[in-house]
């Protein structure tokens, strides 16, 4: 039971990460590499602060500062340095390896005896693990709403303009380059707010816990997206979160069958890959059927 309101709890924390690259992946469609420096980013800045005495509410909305300008930078590369997203990512996210270290002063930075978020003594007295689905859920249901809002104002209706279709938006008087560095400031910002959520959860920071994090990102995508089908945009959002919690019980399960906790990355990119493919074999096979059901009628 605790280890599947822990899954919950995790799918929830990690939901922000998805929702972050479901506005350059999905709305802006292109893949933001950002993300692998940006969310231990998040993590090294919440927790450095902490560890310096600033209160652990001011160190997480830090830590989304941080992912804004993370996101920010690469934006401003791509589209004022004319350098490509992919390649701007993968710049910003290799400075920020040696960023982290530098803000953390060491590899890995622990919170031990240091208050964080989750010691507030009512997420304390609430059962194990059960802390961190209340801050996940109350975070994530804040974000989602405001970025419903957001995306139903006429800001938001550029910013997923300028993704679905640019020359389009360029000719309605939108900037493309502007909304996605909006997008990658924004993206990025709750992205840096996961790591720095899911550190304190932890209970450490670690330069390297960004790695393989744009395939757990990745995956809330593509699961919400195969499980709840067809979606409005802003339904697609929530499909996001939950599509986070239902690839944490996968890897619950993948672990109680026997699978070693070193082999959870190759796992995830097995599940991400399956999630992928499904719905185009799908398509394909509903293609065919349509072709012989038209053959035979034919005949």
């Amino acid at each position: 039971m605790s280890l599947g309101v822990s899954a919950i709890g995790q799918g929830l924390l990690y939901g922000l990460l998805g929702v972050g690259l479901f506005l350059t992946f999905r709305i802006l469609d292109f893949p933001d590499m950002t993300v692998e420096g940006t969310f231990p980013f998040g993590a090294a800045v919440a927790v450095a602060a902490i560890t310096h005495g600033v209160h652990p509410v001011v160190a997480t909305l830090l830590a989304m500062l941080a992912g804004m300008l993370a996101g920010l930078t690469t934006g401003l590369l791509s589209t004022k340095g004319h350098i490509p997203v992919l390649l701007a990512g993968i710049l910003v996210m290799t400075g920020l390896f040696s960023i982290n270290l530098r803000v953390m002063g060491r590899a890995n930075l622990s919170l031990l005896n240091q208050r964080n978020l989750f010691d507030n003594p009512f997420l304390k007295s609430l059962p194990v693990y059960a802390d961190s689905v209340v801050v996940g859920a109350v975070v994530c249901t804040v974000v989602v709403a405001l970025l419903i809002a957001f995306l139903n104002t006429q800001l938001g209706q550029g910013f997923i303009a300028a993704g679905d279709n640019p020359t389009m938006a360029r000719s309605l008087g939108i900037n493309p380059a502007h909304q996605q560095v909006l997008g990658l400031t924004i993206g990025n910002g709750l992205i840096g707010l996961s790591g720095g959520l899911i550190a304190q959860n932890n209970g450490y920071a670690d330069v390297n816990m960004g790695i393989g994090v744009i395939v757990i990102g990745l995956a809330a995508i593509i699961i919400g997206e195969v499980v709840f089908g067809q979606l409005s945009l802003s339904q697609r959002l929530v499909a996001t979160v939950l599509g986070s919690v239902l690839y944490r019980f996968v890897l619950l399960i993948v672990l109680k069958l026997g699978f070693a906790p070193d082999d959870l990355k190759v796992i995830s990119a097995v599940v991400l890959a399956v999630a992928i493919a499904v719905p185009q074999v799908e398509s394909r096979l509903r293609i065919r059927r349509v072709l012989r059901n038209g053959v035979t009628n034919n005949g």
